[in-house]
């Protein structure tokens, strides 16, 4: 029996078409030194991106404040254009580094990039009532896997973000989650391009 008064309203939830890059401004990643909890962030005094999809071309850092470890990465160059990072799968898009934020779910395993992006799927999880957006061509709730949307697994994949969310407070090396590490599912290169006539 659901938990809900029987006059309350159905959680509801509108897919405003967000998509994956969106959620690539600030990633939690494994330190490859230390193995505690790094950040991956646009590089400093960078220029905000206008688009969303500018995030897969920015320059970026990725900085540990238990060990100290520092990295820098950029867009690979082709001709006079830059080639994006591809979000997706338990790996960020720039350094290939393990997800802090993995943890096994259903027999699965259940990932996000950050905070922000742990309470957006939180919210469409949650729902009772979902709204689709009307072009899901990339966006990222229709693109979730069955299982996360099953409404059979809900209490199941919240439970799974919690754990993520409390992760995400944690730092230190042995705080890491047995789930994050490197697992080889990184989607294909789809080639995206950007020609310059920006900062970067």
């Amino acid at each position: 029996m659901s938990s809900e008064p029987a006059h309350a309203e159905p959680v509801r939830h509108h897919d405003d078409g967000s998509w994956l890059p969106q959620f690539t401004g600030r990633v939690l990643v494994v330190c490859p030194r230390c193995g505690g909890r790094a950040l991956v962030v646009p590089r400093p005094g960078l220029a905000a991106p206008k688009y969303s999809s500018a995030l897969l071309f920015q320059p970026r850092r990725l900085t540990c404040a238990g060990c100290g470890a520092v990295a820098d990465w950029t867009a690979e160059e082709r001709g006079a254009g830059l080639v994006g990072a591809v979000p997706g799968g338990s790996e960020d898009p720039f350094f290939r580094r393990p997800l802090w934020l993995q943890t096994r779910c259903a027999g699965r395993i259940l990932w996000a990039y950050d905070e922000e992006h742990v309470d957006a799927l939180a919210a469409y999880v949650g729902a009772r009532l979902r709204e689709r957006h009307a072009s899901p061509t990339r966006g990222m709730f229709a693109r979730l896997p069955a299982w996360m949307k099953s409404a059979d697994r809900r209490d199941e994949v919240l439970a799974g973000l919690a754990t993520l969310r409390t992760l995400a407070r944690l730092s230190a090396p042995a705080d890491r989650s047995d789930a994050a590490h490197a697992r080889g599912d990184r989607p294909r290169h789809h080639g995206s391009m950007l020609f310059r006539g920006g900062p970067y």
